[in-house]
């Protein structure tokens, strides 16, 4: 009956009236899911998306920052991140609903950010300059932290943004993706923290950094790799893609 009713819900949208705004449907938050789950059965490896063995996902995990708030009111600090998808070996919810964890020896994490022609966020309340991909790779430094797992130990660790090609190729996340570029952010963030954060950003960031592979990748290559391999799913992913790009211009 749900089913039924969801799919009713669905065909009524290209109707005159239709019952919610296209875009609960059609948004770049059900894309991932939908691509995250396939790879997570596909069995394709050797890929951004490709999972490890005993690997799962998650969508809208709540990444720890390494600038909590120290006390009420704190002008410097910032909530959790939600990373818009996570793969690997980690943990939800033992420290709050979907609070994310690395798992002891974990040797998989990436995260996901999801994009339908929108930028990254430009900044927190409490540092407008300090955007989204520096954000989230901060965030990355401190799940290690919290584990006590040095990133070095994992086989995989990535921060991929997924986008289209045509806002890819345009350059709108290539400065913000550039390594330099995060650092510099993540140690001007630190530097208002009078020295009580450069042990952090010494022992913890700088080699999540360093070994963290940050790119930008297009729905359309991620679409064709499922294409080559499960002909009629990657046929209607496109077809719902065609969709999603149409109700978010």
């Amino acid at each position: 009956m749900f089913l039924k009713t969801f799919l009713n819900l669905l065909s009524n949208i290209n109707q005159d009236i239709p019952n919610f705004p296209p875009t609960i449907l059609y948004n770049e938050g059900w894309l991932l899911r939908l691509v995250i789950d396939w790879f997570s059965e596909s069995g394709v490896t050797n890929h951004p998306l490709s999972f490890p063995k005993d690997g799962h996902w998650f969508s809208e995990a709540r990444l720890p920052s390494a600038f909590l708030p120290r006390f009420k009111g704190d002008p410097l600090a910032e909530s959790h991140t939600n990373a818009d998808g996570v793969i690997g070996h980690f943990m939800i919810g033992s420290t709050g609903k979907t609070n994310l964890e690395l798992i002891p020896d974990a040797t998989h994490f990436v995260v996901l950010e999801a994009k339908l022609y929108s930028g990254l966020s430009k900044g927190v309340t409490n540092a407008k300059y300090y955007d989204q991909a520096a954000r989230s790779v901060a965030c990355i430094a401190e799940v290690f932290r919290l584990a006590g797992q040095q990133p070095i130990s994992v086989n995989q660790l990535g921060f991929y943004v997924l986008a289209p090609k045509d806002q890819i190729k345009s350059r709108t996340f290539s400065r913000h993706l550039d390594k330099q570029f995060i650092k510099n952010k993540v140690n001007r963030r630190i530097s208002s923290y009078d020295g009580k954060r450069d042990d952090w950003f010494k022992d913890w960031f700088i080699p999540t950094l360093k070994v963290n592979d940050i790119r930008s990748i297009s729905w359309e290559a991620v679409l064709d790799i499922i294409s080559e391999k499960d002909s009629k799913t990657g046929d209607s992913l496109k077809e719902y893609y065609s969709q999603c790009l149409t109700f978010n211009l």
